[in-house]
């Protein structure tokens, strides 16, 4: 890479930061008036310089999911949109909706937390294809296509990885942030922590629920991941570090900025560094999986 091209990928980056930001804040006024008005903990950083953070991060990640990509054009533009709102919005605020709806989040904010996310996800991701070079489309590129691996593939994939996302879920959610005292009171559950088990065979019975929210999301995870994976132009491995970071990095730098709906510091990290960790460690095991066509269980693990 020659200096011009790394000054010219500097200056679109200061750039896809500073649009990133506006949409960012256009975004946020859809929520203005409805976040309750409750005492919250300061967060990590000054809300100015988290503004900068999450807006150089977000930047850092769409930038490489557009030039890791052998698409262009419009059906570039669909696919990041749509896989970066269901990272970024809807697989986090169905989370929201889950465990706050009774807590911080009332009916009328609800909704408006999902329409938060549209302009960065709908309009910024488009104007990046387009600053980075890639507006045009590509008629050598490979198109999309699902129809060389067979049904009873997806079928065994699938479900393999509902169950790989429960345990990492589950225990990450269980040795990280369950292990805080302040969140377990915010959830309503106070005091000595309930042995291993006893919590998961106590959770299973009381909130089933919840274990079938997380194979859903599990899907929509892997649903986000497909136009990154196929659509890679880079070797599986940093793929795999990019899905990684596209899964951990953009919804869980939020946290660093004061939130009512979240208003207990000690919860907030707690909450970024469980979640950082097993969403990065999930992206890797989607690319495993989906990277390529295995005949079977035996051939993913390289038995035959």
């Amino acid at each position: 890479m020659n200096i011009k091209l790394i000054l010219k990928r500097i200056l679109q980056l200061l750039l896809l930061t500073v649009l990133y930001s506006i949409f960012f804040v256009i975004g946020s006024m859809a929520v203005s008036g409805f976040i309750p008005d409750d005492p919250s903990d300061p967060g990590l950083v000054s809300g100015e310089l988290g503004l900068l953070i999450i807006s150089l991060v977000n930047a850092v990640i769409v930038m490489a999911l557009i030039l890791s990509s052998r698409w262009s054009g419009w059906k570039l533009m669909l696919a990041l949109s749509l896989s970066y709102y269901g990272v970024m919005t809807f697989l986090t605020q169905i989370e929201t909706w889950f465990f706050l709806s009774d807590l911080t989040v009332d009916a009328a904010l609800m909704p408006r937390l999902f329409l938060m996310g549209a302009p960065t996800a709908f309009i910024f991701v488009p104007l990046a294809v387009w600053i980075l070079g890639k507006g045009r489309p590509n008629k050598t590129a490979e198109p999309i296509s699902l129809k060389n691996i067979p049904a009873t593939q997806w079928a065994w994939k699938l479900a393999l990885i509902a169950f790989l996302y429960i345990i990492l879920y589950w225990l990450a959610g269980y040795y990280i942030a369950w292990q805080n005292p302040d969140l377990r009171a915010f959830y309503g559950s106070p005091g000595e922590i309930t042995p291993f088990w006893e919590h998961t065979f106590h959770s299973m019975k009381d909130n089933p629920g919840l274990f079938l929210l997380q194979i859903g999301r599990s899907w929509i995870w892997v649903l986000c991941a497909l136009p990154v994976i196929f659509g890679s132009n880079w070797k599986v491995w940093p793929t795999a570090i990019l899905v990684g970071a596209f899964f951990s990095l953009p919804m869980n730098v939020g946290h660093i900025l004061e939130n009512p709906l979240m208003p207990d510091a000690s919860v907030r990290f707690s909450h970024m560094i469980e979640t950082a960790l097993s969403t990065f460690v999930f992206g890797l095991i989607v690319v495993w999986l989906f990277h390529r066509k295995h005949h079977s269980v035996r051939n993913l693990f390289g038995l035959e």
